[in-house]
């Protein structure tokens, strides 16, 4: 049987073609796609990672085939040094390239049989533990910008109180959406919800918490951030 994805899938056997190394290239890009899109990838996510496995051939100045790891520690280098990405989003790259070649190379969809009958080589995992950045951290947010203080929470909530009852007690219009603002400050805190979340809440998504005391309560996110590829998800958050 067929997986989906292999490249007896986007290419005719024993076929000649007028640029071959550029149509094999293209026919590995399309059987990845196809590969992610049958594992219900989001479509974000495939169109990210294919971006990036051609700005790397492009950089390596070769084909899968020729790739080699000193490639990976090239690209790597000017990514950081030239474009000043930060680690995460370094290693985040190296892992769309690693996946790459875990795909040309995994027998099942004979991709490595393809290079060596028409180019006399094959793709080979150009990406390693010694030669990529290896996620050791939990927390990778630049040091600079650090999280409040419950003081300096309070004093953030305070303030935005205060702006309701100085624009209301002035007699002006503005106070509603000044309680507004006040309260969505004190949701997406209260909730731990990130700015999509917050801003797609619906009144259906809160409710009581019935694994908590009487006085709690529980927000549903409709818009939760994607996780590992997928698309955005339904997800509960106490408080």
């Amino acid at each position: 049987m067929t997986v989906k994805g292999a490249a007896s899938l986007h290419l005719v056997s024993g076929v000649a073609l007028l640029r071959p190394e550029e149509s094999v290239f293209t026919a590995m890009l399309g059987g990845w796609r196809d590969q992610q899109v049958a594992r219900n990838l989001s479509m974000l996510t495939i169109a990210a990672r294919l971006r990036v496995v051609r700005a790397f051939a492009d950089h390596a100045g070769g084909y899968p085939w020729q790739w080699l790891p000193q490639m990976v520690d090239e690209w790597s280098m000017d990514l950081r040094s030239v474009r000043g990405l930060r680690r995460s989003t370094l290693r985040g790259y190296q892992e769309a390239v690693r996946l790459f070649c875990d795909y040309l190379t995994d027998p099942a969809y004979d991709w490595a049989t393809e290079c060596q009958q028409r180019f006399g080589s094959h793709p080979v995992q150009v990406c390693h533990e010694w030669n990529t950045a290896v996620h050791v951290q939990e927390g990778e947010g630049d040091p600079a910008k650090r999280a409040f203080t419950v003081v300096e929470l309070q004093a953030l909530f305070d303030y935005a109180d205060e702006q309701v009852t100085r624009i209301r007690g002035a007699g002006r219009k503005g106070w509603l959406p000044a309680f507004r603002d006040a309260t969505l400050l004190k949701v997406a805190y209260g909730y731990g919800l990130r700015r999509t979340e917050t801003r797609m809440l619906d009144v259906a998504d809160f409710g009581t918490n019935p694994y908590a005391q009487s006085s709690a309560s529980s927000a549903s996110a409709t818009y939760a951030t994607a996780r590992r590829g997928r698309g955005r998800h339904r997800s509960g958050a106490a408080c």
